[in-house]
């Protein structure tokens, strides 16, 4: 083979792990039925209760300060987004977007204009 076509498949095969790489890392995200990569079962049972119990303690300490929804869910509002992930869990998917864009959240910036990024880009699945 000379080296034009080596270079090509190798090109072509970078090129497409870098497509795919994203979506794969981003396909959890917004959709509380895909288990993400730290997903655990006893971990989802913490979590769930955290959810259920309103308790921002446990679920800050399960978070461990992993991503950006550390930064922008605190005491004040956690009962806010509890309540978002109990809609999602329910299918009200509708009411959990103006949740989390209340919250700031699966907005890239935050500012309420994702373009693309976050929620709306998971709805349909």
């Amino acid at each position: 083979m000379n080296k034009k076509t080596i270079l090509t498949g190798i090109g072509s095969l970078v090129l497409a792990g870098a497509m795919i790489a994203p979506v794969a890392v981003d396909a959890y995200r917004g959709d509380p039925t895909v288990k993400g990569p730290n997903y655990t079962a006893e971990r989802h049972e913490a979590m769930t209760q955290a959810f259920e119990n309103k308790n921002y303690s446990a679920w800050k300490e399960l978070m461990a300060g992993k991503g950006r929804v550390t930064q922008v869910i605190n005491e004040g509002n956690f009962a806010r987004f509890a309540e978002m992930h109990k809609l999602m869990l329910e299918g009200k998917t509708e009411e959990a977007a103006k949740i989390r864009a209340e919250l700031g959240l699966g907005l890239k910036n935050g500012s309420g204009q994702g373009n693309g990024a976050g929620y709306g880009r998971n709805a349909g699945r």
